[in-house]
């Protein structure tokens, strides 16, 4: 039994697009929508309640548009929504959780860093996370504010953006973690100027891939997954401009997708 329906991913902005990049690639027979609630982007300021109803929101969105499996690709809405939205929609929801558990296991100096969003560092998964996995570990953690603004407007690698990432890694570093988890989707689009200011002084765990790999055994274990060798289609919303979202798509495809630009009704 296959199903051709598509996954259905979603962020506060192009961040997610680190997750859906895993998942392509993965799964390359899986056909895929994206959402962006860029006009809403950062969701890291925003209160619990507002996260969980843009959140609803857009996974009314994709249940509308036939999504089989919701992935929540941003650490803050998973942080604040995901209980609720796996209360409300019947449908498996695979959300993110900072990479805590891994760094804490792989740590040879007992130290770790966290860079991550307000809304993430204050959530329930990361204390509860912390408090399982990693009691015997020195924790640093660090709001990675300003960021996810600049990934938003393309600078990738900007000076502006190199010197605010020194400015919040060089003090974990200086602190001896030699883990460093990237507690937000979008900074894995920073990873080439995280690895130039790390310079092999830690080893930057990526959730994306641990992501991708829980998607697809949910897939198996729903009997949800597509018939291998399909042709698959990928389709992108956005609330915010959609030029972003297209100069991304464009980098992570190698071909230009479709963006179509809605509103959200929340």
């Amino acid at each position: 039994m296959t199903d051709s329906r598509p996954i259905g991913l979603f962020d506060s902005g192009v961040g997610g697009l680190s997750v859906w990049r895993e998942v392509a690639q993965r799964m390359p027979y899986e056909a895929t929508l994206y959402f962006a609630d860029s006009a809403h982007c950062p969701y890291g300021p925003r209160p619990a309640a507002e996260i969980q109803a843009l959140s609803a929101a857009i996974t009314r969105f994709l249940l509308a548009h036939q999504a089989k499996l919701i992935v929540v690709a941003c650490n803050t809405a998973s942080a604040a929504a995901l209980e609720t939205l796996r209360a409300e929609f019947d449908v498996p929801i695979v959300g993110m959780e900072p990479a805590v558990k891994p760094a804490a296991e792989a740590t040879r100096t007992g130290h770790v860093g966290v860079l991550a969003t307000e809304g993430t560092l204050n959530g329930y998964l990361f204390k509860n996370t912390s408090q399982r996995h990693a009691r015997d570990i020195e924790v640093h953690v660090q709001v990675g504010e300003g960021l996810v603004e600049l990934v938003e407007k393309g600078q990738l690698d900007a000076p502006e953006t190199e010197s605010l990432l020194r400015h919040y890694l060089e003090p974990m570093l200086a602190a001896n973690a030699d883990q460093l988890a990237l507690g937000c989707t979008h900074y894995p689009l920073l990873l080439p100027l995280i690895e130039r200011v790390v310079a092999g002084r830690a080893t930057v765990i990526d959730p994306a891939q641990a992501v991708a790999r829980q998607v697809q055994r949910v897939l198996m274990q729903r009997g949800l997954e597509a018939e291998t060798g399909c042709v698959t289609q990928h389709c992108f919303f956005t609330t915010g401009q959609p030029e972003p979202l297209q100069t991304l798509t464009a980098i992570f495809s190698q071909q230009q997708a479709k963006i179509s630009q809605v509103s959200l009704n929340w």
